[in-house]
C-alpha cells in the first residue's frame, strides 16, 4: 500500500522542466492502479475518440464528467490487464500484430498502403493506432485465458438445450441487445442495496419516457460495454446469459426489460433489434497445411522465410507439399498425413486460420500468416455445404452455452480483478 502512495504523491507533484526559459508540465496522473498508473492524457485521449465515433453516428453523448468517469474505468480494466498478461509473460510481437493488421485491411478490401492513410485520416497517428490494437489483443488474450478454464459445458447441459431449442424452433434467431447495469459492491449493504434500486428504476423511468438508451448507458452504466452505448452486439438467445435469455424471449423490437436483480447488481435491457432464423447449414473445408513454431532456435524471421520461400517453389510447380509437411510441419496431428486436416468445420479452427481460409479459393495457397500457435500455411482442396447433422446441431449448442458462459464469467472475472486491486482516483487537474 506504502509503494502506491508513493508513486501517486511522485508522479502527481509538479514536476517543470526548464528549457530556454520555458516550461512544461508533465503528463498528471488521473488514478493509481496498483503499482502503474493511468495518465490525464489517456483519459482524454479515449474521451476524444468516442466524441469522435458519437459524431460520426450522430450519437448524442452524456456531459463530459459522465464520459470522463467511464473512460477512467475502461482504462483501469485496460491497466489490470495488461499488468497481469506482463506476471503472465505473455507478449504480442510485431509479427503478429502485423499479420492482424494484414487481415484487417483484407477483410476492408484495401491495400495495407489504403488502410494505413486511413488510419491516419482518421485517427491521426498510424502508430499509435498500432499500440492501441497491440493493447486490445493483448488484454483480450488474458481474458480469453483466464476465462476459459472457468468454463465447462456437460453433456447433460447440452441435451437440455438442444430439447429446448428444437421445441422453440426459431433457434437461430438474434438480437441485437442494449444493457445497462447499475452495479453492487461485492457485499452490499441495505442501503447500498436500496440506492442502487432507486437509480436502477429512475433509469428505466427516463427510458421509457424517451430517454436516448445509448446516451444514458454511456453515462450510467458500470457494464463493460458502456462506452459502446450498453451494445452487446447480435446474440442467440441460447448465448445470452441465462437471466437476460429469459426476459428476452418472446420480447419485440425497442421493449424495455428490467430493472433484473443479479449478483452484479440491476439490469435494464433494450432490444435494438432482431434478426430471423437461417437454415441451419454448414460449410465445411477439405485443406492441408505446415506449422512452424518459432522458438529460441527458429526465429519469427526464419520460420516465416522458409514457408514464404517453399511457397514461392510451389506455385512455381517445383515443391512438394505432402513432403515438406512431413519435414518441416509441427502440428502432430497432421505432420505424418502430409498436412491433411480431412473435411472440418472451418469453425473449430483458431480465428486467424479460420479467417485465413474463409478467404481462400479452392485449389488456392496461402501466404504465411501467423496464429497462437505459430506460423501457417494452408493449401484449400475444397469447400461443400452440408445440413446440419445431429453431430453438428450439438456442436452448436456447445458452442453457444459457452459463449453465453463466456460472457458471464468475463464480467465476474474483470470485477473481480478490480476488486482485489490498489485503485486511487486522483482529482482532476485543470
Amino acid at each position: 500500500m506504502k509503494l502506491q502512495k508513493l508513486i501517486a504523491v511522485a508522479v502527481t507533484t509538479c514536476f517543470v522542466l526548464s528549457t530556454q526559459a520555458a516550461e512544461t508540465k508533465v503528463d498528471a496522473v488521473a488514478a493509481v492502479v496498483n503499482n502503474g498508473v493511468v495518465l490525464e492524457s489517456e483519459v482524454n485521449e479515449m474521451v476524444q475518440r468516442v466524441k469522435t465515433n458519437a459524431s460520426r453516428q450522430n450519437q448524442t453523448l452524456p456531459s463530459d464528467r459522465a464520459l470522463r468517469t467511464q473512460a477512467m474505468e475502461r482504462l483501469i480494466l485496460n491497466s489490470l490487464q495488461m499488468q497481469m498478461a506482463k506476471r503472465m509473460g505473455l507478449q504480442i510481437t510485431d509479427p503478429q500484430l502485423d499479420e492482424t493488421i494484414e487481415n484487417i485491411a483484407r477483410e476492408q478490401k484495401m491495400t495495407l498502403e489504403q488502410f494505413r492513410n486511413q488510419v491516419v485520416r482518421e485517427e491521426g497517428s498510424y502508430e499509435v493506432f498500432r499500440e492501441r490494437l497491440r493493447e486490445e489483443i493483448t488484454t483480450g488474450e488474458v481474458l480469453r485465458a483466464n476465462v476459459q478454464r472457468r468454463i465447462y459445458v456437460s453433456p447433460q447441459e447440452i441435451d437440455t438445450v438442444t430439447k429446448l431449442m428444437e421445441q422453440q424452433g426459431a433457434s437461430n434467431e438474434e438480437y441485437n441487445i442494449g444493457h445497462i447495469l447499475v452495479a453492487l459492491p461485492s457485499q452490499p449493504d441495505a442501503e447500498q442495496m436500496k440506492e442502487a434500486e432507486v437509480k436502477a428504476n429512475k433509469i428505466i423511468e427516463l427510458l421509457r419516457s424517451g430517454s436516448d438508451f445509448k446516451k444514458i448507458a454511456i453515462a450510467s452504466s458500470s457494464a463493460e460495454t458502456a462506452l459502446e452505448g450498453g451494445d452487446m452486439g447480435w446474440l442467440n438467445i441460447n448465448e445470452m446469459p441465462t437471466l437476460f435469455a429469459d426476459q428476452i424471449r418472446g420480447k419485440k423490437k425497442t421493449d424495455m426489460i428490467g430493472p433484473l436483480r443479479s449478483g452484479a447488481g440491476f439490469h435494464i435491457l433494450t432490444i435494438f433489434d432482431i434478426r430471423g432464423a437461417n437454415v441451419v447449414e454448414f460449410e465445411e473445408v477439405n485443406a492441408r497445411h505446415v506449422l512452424i513454431k518459432p522458438s529460441i532456435i527458429v526465429s519469427e524471421e526464419k520460420a516465416k522465410n522458409t514457408l514464404t520461400n517453399f511457397v514461392k517453389e510451389y506455385k512455381a510447380g517445383k515443391g512438394d507439399f505432402a513432403a515438406f509437411a512431413r519435414e518441416h510441419s509441427e502440428d502432430p496431428g497432421s505432420k505424418l498425413k502430409g498436412g491433411e486436416l480431412g473435411w472440418a468445420d472451418p469453425g473449430k479452427y483458431v480465428p486467424a486460420f479460420r479467417d485465413t481460409i474463409a478467404k481462400m479459393k479452392k485449389g488456392e495457397i496461402s501466404e504465411p500468416f501467423r496464429s497462437d500457435f505459430g506460423w501457417h500455411i494452408i493449401e484449400l482442396h475444397d469447400r461443400r455445404t452440408v445440413d446440419a447433422t445431429a453431430e453438428k446441431k450439438r456442436e452448436q449448442v456447445t458452442r453457444l452455452i459457452y459463449n453465453r458462459r463466456y460472457n458471464e464469467e468475463s464480467s465476474n472475472f474483470l470485477r473481480e480483478l478490480r476488486d482485489q486491486a490498489f485503485i486511487e482516483i486522483l482529482a482532476e487537474t485543470e
